[in-house]
């Protein structure tokens, strides 16, 4: 799990902080080996300011050290916004990215009418009034298999855009006065969500009408959806492999 905040996203970049970048380092030094001899791969790309509960990264280590040794081995030396939370062996074959059957992202949106400068670096702000009927109503129209090309950002490398949601869902935390949405699909775009939650929030404060996601869907136009919502307030929840999710067991292709 990390905090994103002070990361320049998951993906290793020269003279950034990124997760690749800190796992990379320290796997190598517990290895006492010179880099890049150890690999890290991650099971997707976070962005800058995305947080994760439970990212998952596999790496081929050349020495014979328990899991438990591992774990304890590389948290005394991760800095504080990150932690590792469990490690297993895994087969030869298992892949963290090209074995992935789902995930998991969960959106925090916070209502009040200024953002509040404790929850700033975790939470996408959103100050108008909003309806949760009309929200659930356009989060239901997102989930099946559908074309998302006009829930994609510029700078994507997939090949296709069809992608499956197989569920999204919403509710208010009143006492945080912020909404809570999840997505739960075989693969998401670049930005996907974010700009998916950008859409559900314009919808359910009547800037859009009710239905607008199928139009969307239609004219397959990036520039339509309008809106990408904050980093801050995207955490990836959980990466499902086979096995791990009997309802939806089917990996999703390579690309």
């Amino acid at each position: 799990m990390y905090d994103g905040t002070n990361f320049s996203g998951f993906e290793r970049q020269p003279n950034r902080r990124t997760i690749e970048g800190v796992l990379t380092q320290k796997v190598n030094v517990m290895a006492k080996l010179p880099e890049p001899p150890i690999i890290i791969y991650g099971s997707g790309r976070t962005d800058a300011g995305v947080h994760a509960v439970a990212q998952v990264a596999h790496f081929d280590f050349p020495f014979d050290l328990s899991a438990e040794a591992i774990y304890r081995g590389l948290n005394s030396m991760l800095p504080l916004d990150m932690e590792i939370t469990k490690v297993e062996k895994v087969s030869n074959d298992f892949h963290a990215r090209y074995d992935v059957s789902g995930k998991k992202y969960f959106y925090r949106m916070y209502l009040g009418e200024f953002q509040n400068p404790f929850k700033r670096n975790y939470t996408g702000h959103w100050k108008f009034p909003i309806d949760m009927e009309k929200v659930n109503h356009a989060l239901a129209d997102l989930v099946g298999e559908h074309d998302f090309s006009s829930f994609v950002a510029s700078g994507s490398t997939a090949r296709s855009n069809i992608r499956t949601i197989y569920s999204a869902s919403a509710k208010l935390d009143q006492a945080e006065n912020e909404v809570h949405l999840e997505f739960y699909g075989n693969g998401f775009l670049y930005n996907m969500v974010r700009i998916m939650v950008g859409v559900v929030a314009e919808i359910g404060s009547g800037m859009r009408p009710e239905s607008d996601v199928l139009r969307l869907f239609e004219v397959k136009d990036r520039d339509q959806a309008r809106r990408t919502m904050p980093a801050s307030g995207l955490y990836l929840k959980r990466v499902f492999y086979e096995g791990d999710d009997p309802e939806h067991p089917t990996k999703l292709p390579k690309r």
